[in-house]
């Protein structure tokens, strides 16, 4: 077995002539599928020629882009290709000395927060994560959330691509790069089951690419409005929150300082708030699956599929293909979901700047840059709007926080906290509207809610007096006495 050459060209030609011998003709858009998922095939060989073993854990590799996962995101794709994008740019271990002064910093956080909220402390670990660790943990929240969509998306596909194939095989399908293997091709799987897993894999890349990239900006575990972490922790990501700070006039500590008051913010809230998680991935779902999918734009989207090219896979499943906001119950879901998104940064963003305000001489102008930038959004958050049609960015976050401020100024911690009680009092549009009025509103709402408990309660009693069985003897019906109409004397 000889060592394939030094130079590029002729190590190209030579791989090209080895793959040949098994792909045929189909070889420029094997190598073509491979290095879209990130695969080189030459480094895979270790530098030396294929020998069979080799060959086939390049066409494993390969394959598992189309046949591997059994729900709506091919889980394995999703993983590795978020993996890649992660480190894309960079992720180098982080050093002891990092990760020590980011627990430091999280434990500093929680003791300002004392001062300023009555939500106790998570109770879970203080983690510093790397990129990738973020992915990791992370992953199948987000798969979590774009399965309900992903359903409807792979369902489609295989509906427009088996209305192209019929009820034959695959081999008829008009699609450039359908990758053929040794004993068989893709094309002889069940035509139902190929596309379910097309669309699976085409997921999968989505949901990669976008938790990959959302690696790269992120500064914790919460800082994108929704929870993620299955357990009580709260994390730091130490490479990112130093990118950010090096554009800035603050120092490192300080600005590591403030996103660990944001971070420990959101913790106690996702922990304490128990009915808090539910509401929001309820209402994730429940705008998720109300979207419907343009059959026609997809099927046109379709014709033009090259396998050998991610964004075309991407492209055909893109949120250009979804009837967005075409009923009224997706716009009221829209709404509510914007406006929980909403509150969660507004009190956040109100908690935090009071508790750091008399420790962080720069946490104002801190505080607004992260204002900026959630509002702004980012390239990972538009790829999520091409998965579930949805933005998740809190629009009104700004409003949010005057109406924590107010609720702060006027009854102290204990009302602005209260808020989070119970779902009935979450505040609505008219609240951010109207922050003044929200008492007011909620007594109102109160009062009504007590009118209908005791109407209910006067009608239960009323029905439980009625049903209750008079002093009849034995074997007599209770209720009737002597002389009653029907007793037959």
């Amino acid at each position: 077995m000889s060592d394939l050459p030094d130079d590029p060209d002729e190590r190209e030609r030579a791989l090209r002539d080895a793959l040949h011998g098994i792909f045929g003709e189909r070889t420029d858009e094997v190598l073509g599928q491979m290095r879209s998922q990130g695969l080189d095939p030459a480094a895979l060989m270790g530098g030396v020629a294929p020998d069979p073993a080799t060959m086939q854990h390049l066409m494993d590799q390969l394959q598992r882009l189309f046949t591997s996962g059994e729900g709506p995101v091919n889980t394995q794709v999703a993983h590795d290709l978020a993996r890649q994008v992660a480190v894309a740019e960079g992720d180098p271990s982080l050093t002891g000395a990092q990760g020590r002064s980011a627990q430091e910093a999280l434990s500093v956080a929680e003791l300002w927060l004392d001062a300023a909220t009555d939500l106790p402390p998570s109770g879970g670990p203080a983690r510093a994560w790397s990129r990738s660790e973020w992915v990791e943990a992370t992953l199948p929240a987000w798969q979590q959330l774009v399965a309900p969509v992903a359903a409807s998306a792979a369902d489609a596909l295989a509906t427009v691509l088996g209305d192209q194939v019929g009820d034959g095989d695959m081999s008829g399908l008009d699609l450039p790069g359908m990758p053929v293997f040794p004993g068989g091709s893709l094309g002889d799987l069940d035509p139902a089951t190929m596309m379910r897993s097309l669309g699976s894999a085409v997921y999968g890349m989505q949901v990669g690419q976008a938790a990959g990239t959302l690696s790269r900006e992120v500064f914790g575990a919460t800082d994108v409005g929704v929870p993620l972490l299955s357990e009580p922790a709260t994390v730091l990501v130490p490479t990112n929150v130093r990118a950010f700070a090096d554009g800035l006039d603050s120092p490192f500590d300080e600005v590591q300082l403030y996103m660990a008051v944001r971070e420990a913010a959101h913790a106690r809230l996702f922990v304490h708030v128990p009915w808090l998680r539910a509401h929001l991935h309820a209402l994730v779902e429940q705008y998720a699956r109300g979207i419907t999918i343009d059959l026609d734009a997809l099927e046109a989207q379709v014709r033009d599929i090259d396998m050998a090219d991610p964004e075309s896979l991407r492209g055909a499943l893109s949120g250009d293909v979804f009837g967005l906001h075409n009923t009224a119950e997706q716009q009221a879901t829209l709404l509510r979901l914007e406006t929980a998104l909403a509150l969660v940064e507004g009190w956040v963003s109100e908690v935090a700047a009071t508790a750091s305000l008399p420790h962080l001489p720069h946490s104002v102008p801190l505080r607004e840059m992260i204002r900026r930038r959630r509002a702004a959004g980012g390239p990972a958050e538009q790829t999520f709007k091409s998965l579930v049609g949805l933005e998740l960015r809190p629009r009104r976050s700004r409003d949010a926080a005057a109406l924590f401020a107010h609720l702060l100024a006027t009854g102290g911690p204990e009302a602005r906290d209260a808020v989070w009680d119970h779902p009935d009092l979450l505040p609505g549009t008219e609240d951010l509207d109207d922050p003044p009025g929200y008492a007011a509103r909620r007594a109102a709402q109160a009062d009504e809610q007590a009118d209908v408990d005791a109407a209910l309660a006067q009608i239960f009693s009323e029905s439980t007096e009625s049903e209750e069985p008079g002093d009849a003897s034995p074997g007599e019906e209770p209720g009737t006495d002597e002389g009653a109409p029907g007793d037959g004397r």
